[in-house]
């Protein structure tokens, strides 16, 4: 089968076309039919094996997985001996975690990874949910507890997760503010935002609003600064750091490690969220989809043998919403 292979840690140039050995399902596992993938940050951090520290869990030398990509759309070809939820022929998508292996004609996923893939979506649609679906879902619903009259603000509205966290937040029944650019205004108003702060304009940090729940998926303001912008009881959710370049030892984890510091000392919540693929999330976001509350949002697509081209755009942070990959 073809595949996005790396055998270094380096630039879009360090990924390339090959062919290998397609997978075998272990006696868990189901062998999907790759039909799309989607790109997210975690992939070009991992290609260039950046902020340094993490190669402790990716791999010293080069990256443990060889075949990049993490979220998939597909059909299943084959199952293991132990798999009961799924059968050939099955339309699933998954998120691999950090197993990898996306940027591929097949690939092998444990079936506790796998769901049914929303039917009214299209392979392409349904890859750009997983990874960052299930984020904005953890995000907001279990760390930052949004009921019906919340006020939210998401920090990076326009993004991958964060045009998700709009659709997802207003399902919850919060008032959504969206932090973005002038040019992604319009887009986050659609998603349902009520209402839009366009970054190069105002400071929302500075605004005097007060939100029960600040979703940051930026990384470009203090802990200070976020936490202003918060009600005397609210919750701060870190989660990453968009606005990260590389070239450091901990890159976003900074901030992260600064709010879980925090947070003993203080009233309002702080969590840094760290997320974990799995089905029951996965068949939250299906239901969501097939209801018309969530909706994928594709700046561009590109083909397999592109996968490096399509980094170079992720990475030049031109992408608004999701980039994807069809196989």
């Amino acid at each position: 089968m073809r595949a996005i292979v790396q055998d270094r840690y380096g630039p879009p140039e360090t990924l390339t076309l090959a062919d290998v050995d397609t997978p075998v399902p272990a006696a868990d596992e189901v062998l999907v039919r790759v039909e799309a993938a989607a790109l997210n940050a975690y992939d070009w951090h991992v290609m260039r094996g950046d902020p340094r520290l993490s190669r402790l869990a990716l791999g010293l030398g080069r990256p443990r997985a060889r075949i990049r990509g993490r979220d998939v759309a597909g059909r299943v070809e084959a199952v293991g001996a132990q798999v009961r939820q799924v059968r050939p022929g099955d339309a699933v998508f998954a998120d691999l975690g950090e197993a990898d292996g996306a940027f591929a004609e097949y690939v092998c996923v444990p079936e506790r990874l796998v769901a049914t893939r929303p039917a009214n979506l299209t392979p392409e649609q349904a890859a750009a949910l997983p990874l960052a679906g299930v984020t904005a879902l953890q995000g907001l619903r279990d760390a930052g507890q949004v009921r019906p009259g919340h006020r939210v603000l998401i920090n990076g509205a326009s993004g991958g997760v964060g045009t998700l966290a709009v659709q997802l937040a207003k399902a919850l029944g919060a008032t959504v503010t969206g932090v973005c650019s002038t040019r992604n205004a319009d887009l986050v108003r659609s998603l349902g935002a009520d209402h839009v702060v366009h970054y190069t304009r105002a400071d929302f940090t500075r605004a005097g609003e007060r939100h029960d729940v600040v979703f940051d998926l930026v990384g470009n303001r203090s802990l200070r600064a976020l936490r202003r912008a918060l009600t005397p009881d609210g919750t701060l959710v870190l989660s990453g750091g968009g606005v990260y370049r590389g070239g450091s030892l901990i890159g976003p984890v900074g901030l992260l490690a600064r709010g879980r510091l925090t947070a003993p000392f203080v009233r309002q919540r702080i969590v840094a969220l760290a997320t974990s693929p799995g089905r029951p999330h996965l068949d939250v976001l299906r239901e969501h989809a097939e209801a018309g509350r969530l909706a994928a949002v594709i700046d561009r697509t590109y083909p397999l043998h592109e996968v490096p081209d399509a980094i170079r755009y992720l990475e030049a942070e031109h992408a608004r919403a999701k980039v994807v990959i069809t196989i």
